[in-house]
């Protein structure tokens, strides 16, 4: 058993760590004081109807899907800084343009590259974290980092937005450009500074050697041998299937709830709404890392069923809650939190523990299929909601906690590859 995870190990992040942690606030705070209000934009424009928009949205989410998994596999073979600053160009790019797009296919378009960008983003920083940080804890301690930081620039993100006037504004989106710009700045100077600290030791670690593009392992592990490695981990299939289900439930937060208030005419439904995003930022802000220090000494996937069970409790309040009994959804909202700042991060580190170090692009890549769940949540939940009902929508979710909670407990039965002998004849097939 490992010793309890000290918050003193922030002090063992290198410079290119807090690079990251920095970049991610910035980002994702400009980020969301602008993306929220897409819909708004679209519908000032062109008009578009809810069912348009969403088409929108969920077919660049798929797209994002299949991209960022071919992205971050390939980092593994190009190198993680490469990758990141052609992700990074990209993001600039694309925001600038959907700052000045002026019609549905252009930015149908360009939504798509932004969609791209970011779903590139996120398996890449994690897999960097695990390039840069060789203890285990302390690299737990960064991923759950990442996930506060980010929380927090999405929390700040919109009240600033309103704050600043910039709602609705579609010239904002060239404040997210800006902020990337000088994040890339930054990750020139954290890439040089962690590169030079690795010639400095004695000996050169497995992290270095991915920041250089070792040769070695262009030459061990291709894109074809690689997708053959992934096709026979029976867990990390089984892994994804149960987050890309988990992700479905809890993206029906997003999307099927709000219609559901709707339909159900309750009073005072923006102030709700509102209410409802203040208080999920809110809950995981001031609870994640308490939860890590209370947790600090149970396995990883008992955490993650503890995470399980505390969603399927939210699915079940929501099922029994009165449309119009405004505390009711708060509390729910709570419980769902909680469960969230127990999961979300906790995924990234389960990838980072059963990942091989070659192969850490390809895995985090891997894990951005979890993201179907999200794209799919929308159009579902929605089936779902228009014939069953709300009620039975919240039902349904809460019984796919218990199905997602017995994946997890075959999880660690199941076989894995032999990842120190690759076979060739899998390579030339």
């Amino acid at each position: 058993m490992s010793s309890e995870l000290s918050f003193s190990r922030v002090k063992d992040f290198p410079l290119l760590m807090w690079i990251l942690l920095f970049g991610s606030f910035i980002t994702r705070g400009s980020f969301f004081m602008v993306w929220p209000f897409l819909a708004v934009i679209l519908y000032d424009k062109f008009a578009l109807s809810a069912t348009e928009v969403g088409l929108i949205l969920s077919t660049a989410a798929v797209v994002a899907v299949f991209v960022s998994f071919i992205g971050s596999t390939l980092s593994d073979k190009l190198g993680r800084q490469t990758v990141m600053y052609a992700t990074g160009v990209l993001y600039i790019v694309s925001f600038s343009l959907l700052a000045e797009a002026d019609t549905v296919t252009m930015f149908a378009i360009v939504i798509t590259l932004c969609s791209i960008a970011t779903a590139l983003w996120r398996p890449l920083a994690s897999a960097l974290i695990g390039d840069i940080i060789d203890d285990s804890k302390t690299r737990e301690l960064a991923m759950q980092s990442m996930y506060f930081i980010v929380n927090v620039g999405c929390a700040v993100g919109p009240i600033a937005g309103v704050w600043l006037g910039l709602t609705g504004q579609q010239s904002s989106f060239y404040i997210t450009t800006v902020a990337f710009a000088f994040l890339l700045g930054l990750l020139v100077w954290g890439f040089s500074d962690h590169k030079k600290s690795q010639h400095n030791t004695e000996s050169q670690s497995t992290t270095s050697a991915e920041l250089e593009n070792n040769e070695s392992v262009k030459e061990s592990i291709g894109m074809k041998q690689t997708l053959a490695i992934l096709a026979k981990d029976r867990l990390l299939q089984c892994l994804i299937l149960a987050n890309v289900i988990c992700l479905f439930i809890y993206g029906q937060m997003d999307s099927s709830l709000v219609q559901y208030l709707t339909r159900e005419n309750v009073p005072k439904l923006l102030e709700l709404v509102s209410s409802l995003i203040f208080t999920n930022a809110m809950v995981i802000i001031t609870c994640q890392f308490l939860l890590l220090r209370i947790m600090a000494k149970v396995e990883l996937v008992h955490r993650i069923q503890i995470g399980l069970v505390l969603l399927m409790c939210s699915q079940a309040f929501m099922a029994v809650n009165a449309p119009s009994f405004f505390w009711g959804w708060i509390g729910a909202v709570v419980v769902l939190s909680l469960a969230e700042a127990i999961l979300f991060p906790t995924m990234n580190v389960h990838i980072d523990r059963i990942a091989p170090d070659n192969l850490r692009g390809a895995y985090f890549g891997a894990s951005a299929f979890y993201d179907f769940g999200f794209a799919f949540a929308p159009l579902g939940g929605g089936i779902i909601l228009d014939l069953f009902g709300g009620f039975w929508l919240f039902v349904a979710c809460s019984a796919m906690c218990v199905l997602v909670m017995g994946l997890y407990y075959v999880l660690e039965k199941l076989p894995r590859p032999d990842f120190t002998e690759p076979t060739k004849s899998e390579v030339h097939s």
